[in-house]
């Protein structure tokens, strides 16, 4: 089952629960999957996109929350934090920080890199073996510090 028709039946779900919170998550995604439907004119949206749109998604609520936090508006930023919650359900299983390690030192061996000069070399790697399993700033990180 696509994405598209996953997000349309939780969609049917949330409404009979009456939860708010997740139709709005939920109709917000699906509204980003029909804006890349039309932008492709008709070509098939790729898992990748689907998983890519998801991760935008995410990471604009996470900066929300932030700013939220810092300006004391805990009501808001409890909204953005469910919103977070329930997007998150549909990505792959995030990778835990050991994992991560383990998956980066393996691109690290494989793309023979030794020092932090060899970042974008293992960061190009990275970013396609692990799409949809970690977001970029965490692999960054994670390959900064196993390089340096």
């Amino acid at each position: 089952m696509s994405l598209e028709n996953t997000i349309n039946e939780a969609i049917k779900t949330a409404m009979r629960e009456k939860d708010r919170i997740a139709l709005d998550s939920l109709r917000a995604v699906k509204s980003q999957i029909l804006l890349l439907k039309t932008e492709a004119k008709g070509a098939e949206v790729s898992a990748e996109q689907e998983i890519a749109i998801l991760q935008r998604m995410i990471k604009q609520r996470k900066d929300s929350y932030e700013q939220f936090t810092a300006q004391g508006r805990q009501d808001l930023a409890e909204v953005e934090d469910a919103q977070m919650k329930v997007i998150e359900q549909f990505l792959p299983k995030q990778l835990t920080p050991q994992e991560l390690e383990l998956e980066i030192r393996k691109i690290i061996g494989e793309t023979a890199s030794d020092s932090i000069k060899d970042l974008g070399k293992v960061m190009g790697v990275a970013s396609k073996t692990l799409a949809g399993k970690s977001d970029g700033k965490s692999i960054s990180e994670m390959a900064k510090k196993l390089l340096s």
